[in-house]
């Protein structure tokens, strides 16, 4: 993995992890913020368990190396996206404001575009196998 690769890698987790850490240290202990950090803390986790299970098939651009279907990715294709926006999710319901809603929204919609995306690059090398797999799994 490239140096510009291994730093996109974890900008996401590193920007989580900030932002994570000033809403704990600065919001309020109401039931909603232990409600959201618990919801983060869930996402964050597994987030981290799909990128371990992912290993060296990780890639910023869509790219068909190799097709990972063990652990998470038996049951989701897309682990990595699902449980990021899980944890980003959380944050924003500890949080409470519009404006974490909305990244979620928008960020949202970018992971379901970088899903077909990288769907279609994956059923373009591995063919049927994939096909087969896409069956299987959910998002």
């Amino acid at each position: 993995m490239s140096s510009m690769n291994r730093v996109l890698h974890w900008l996401d987790v590193a920007a989580f992890l900030v932002l994570g850490s000033l809403l704990f240290t600065h919001l309020p202990w109401t039931t909603q913020t232990v409600a959201g950090l618990a919801l983060a803390l869930c996402g964050f986790s597994l987030w981290m368990i799909a990128r371990f299970q992912l290993g060296r098939s990780f890639a910023v651009r869509a790219q068909a190396s190799s097709l990972v279907t063990r652990g998470l990715y038996s049951r989701f294709r897309n682990p990595v996206y699902l449980f990021g926006e899980v944890a980003y999710l959380g944050l924003a319901v500890a949080w409470g404001r519009w404006i974490g809603y909305l990244w979620i929204v928008l960020s949202s919609a970018g992971q379901l575009l970088r899903a077909r995306k990288e769907a279609a690059v994956l059923e373009q090398a591995f063919g049927e196998e994939y096909r087969r797999y896409k069956t299987g799994t959910w998002f």
